[in-house]
């Protein structure tokens, strides 16, 4: 057994070790001050933070009643892919309706500068009896200047000179008639052509009105069928097959989750040292440490949470208590990792974010060049409708548009349309299949000559 140590010894062994302790406490204290000094004093932490993304709402534009789901929930989509259908058969029922009242206004429209050559023809021929007319007043007035010598030496009679000069009056009413005619005849070219006069058919304001109504119809019958805007998940599909629907209904949710980025509520003794464009490493709670994901400060909100609460707090009404405010904080995410790892709107995350490059703005100060979000799968519906209502113009141009539209100037294109009206007529029937997609083939813009 070892002998007991002394009092000495005993206290020299305890102020070693209390030595060794300090300096232990003291070289850490030391460390973490250089680090806090580098690093850490660069850093600004929260738990407060979440995943968030575009969240879309699925509403029909207009009203009707549902006979296919096209998607469910949880459910991928992509971008033009039918999620639900209603009912289009009032939809085509105006649609044809539309279609037949085009077609009846361009020929119409077609009757009135037809009218123009007619009248035209009529104002020719009442010159012409102008013209006839006053040569024979002017015959019958030589008559009676011939006359009217003879007269007085008795080689013509009383009687003869009196026949003539009934027939110069005659003669006389009969130009003033026909001056009168060819004024009326003016007149009504004039009305007419004031139908016509710098438009053409397919440019008449009739014809517009009615090529504006079928589209419309054309349109209607296509919104029948909802289609995803975006590729994204299904979520929140309440609609069920046979229900009646209003336009601005929501029938489901459409969640983007390859564009998310995360709100990060910091506290608003943070946001002093907080700048666009500082690095930033997050973890999300669903992953845990494993996973780092890292991104950058694209913009600090422009009020607090509290300002734009639905209901903001009263502080001026009752007792106070000052309460920390946060300002949401969007950081934007590696695309490639939210690919690798995905993430679903509403996830807890914790952020990180590097302060040490203060060299970036606190508000943003540049316009935004590009939208924010965009879709493309609607252009074709309203240019499907166009090519509907060239279709219905170009059957009921007649013959002789067709065959100016087959002339070298058009080349192919007017070739292909100038077909035999029995062609022209059974290309505008309506056909179920047609009006509920959008034609294959665009139709070139279509030009009738027009009538002066």
């Amino acid at each position: 057994m070892s002998e007991p140590l002394t009092a000495t010894e005993a206290n020299t062994a305890r102020r070693r070790g209390l030595t060794i302790i300090a300096a232990a406490v003291a070289i850490a204290a030391i460390g973490w001050g250089g680090w806090h000094w580098a690093n850490g004093r660069h850093v600004e932490t929260t738990d407060n933070a979440y995943v968030a993304g575009n969240v879309v709402q699925i509403t029909p534009q207009i009203g009707g009643t549902v006979v296919s789901i096209g998607a469910d929930d949880t459910d991928y989509v992509k971008a033009g892919q039918l999620l639900v259908k209603l009912d289009p058969a009032d939809a085509r029922v105006a649609l044809e309706q539309a279609e037949a009242q085009l077609a009846q206004t361009v020929r119409e429209v077609r009757t009135l500068f037809a009218n123009n050559a007619t009248l035209k023809a009529q104002v020719s021929l009442r010159s012409a009896d102008l013209a006839r007319a006053q040569a024979d007043a002017a015959r019958a007035q030589d008559d009676v200047n011939r006359r009217t010598p003879l007269m007085a030496s008795g080689a013509v009679g009383k009687e003869e000179f009196q026949h003539a000069t009934a027939q110069l009056t005659a003669a006389k009413s009969t130009v003033a008639a026909a001056q009168s005619a060819v004024v009326a005849a003016q007149e009504q070219l004039a009305a007419s052509q004031t139908q016509t006069e710098g438009t053409s058919i397919e440019q008449h304001p009739n014809v517009q009105r009615a090529s504006a109504r079928v589209r419309e119809a054309y349109l209607a019958v296509q919104r029948a069928q909802l289609v995803a805007p975006l590729d994204g998940h299904v979520a929140k599909r309440g609609v069920q097959v046979g229900q009646r629907v209003q336009a601005g209904a929501p029938l489901m949710t459409l969640v983007a989750l390859n564009d998310l980025w995360v709100d990060a509520n910091f506290k608003e003794s943070q946001l002093q040292s907080l700048r666009i464009g500082q690095p930033a490493e997050l973890v999300a709670d669903v992953y845990g440490t494993q996973v780092t994901y890292h991104g950058t400060v694209s913009g600090l909100g422009a009020g607090t949470g509290a300002a734009f609460a639905l209901l903001p707090a009263q502080n001026a009404t009752g007792n106070w208590i000052k309460v920390v405010q946060r300002v949401p904080v969007r950081i934007a995410l590696d695309p490639k990792q939210v690919t690798e790892h995905p993430l679903r709107v509403g996830l807890s995350m914790e952020v990180k974010v590097d302060t040490a490059d203060q060299s970036g703005k606190t508000l943003a100060d540049t316009q935004r060049s590009t939208p924010v979000a965009a879709t493309a799968v609607f252009d074709q519906q309203f240019k499907a409708a166009d090519d509907e209502v060239a279709q219905i113009i170009a059957a009921n141009l007649g013959r002789k548009a067709a065959v100016a539209l087959a002339s070298p100037k058009l080349g192919a294109a007017g070739a292909a349309v100038a077909k035999t009206p029995a062609q022209a007529t059974a290309a505008t029937v309506p056909r179920a299949e047609k009006h509920a997609s959008a034609p294959t083939a665009p139709v070139p813009s279509l030009q009738s000559p027009a009538v002066q």
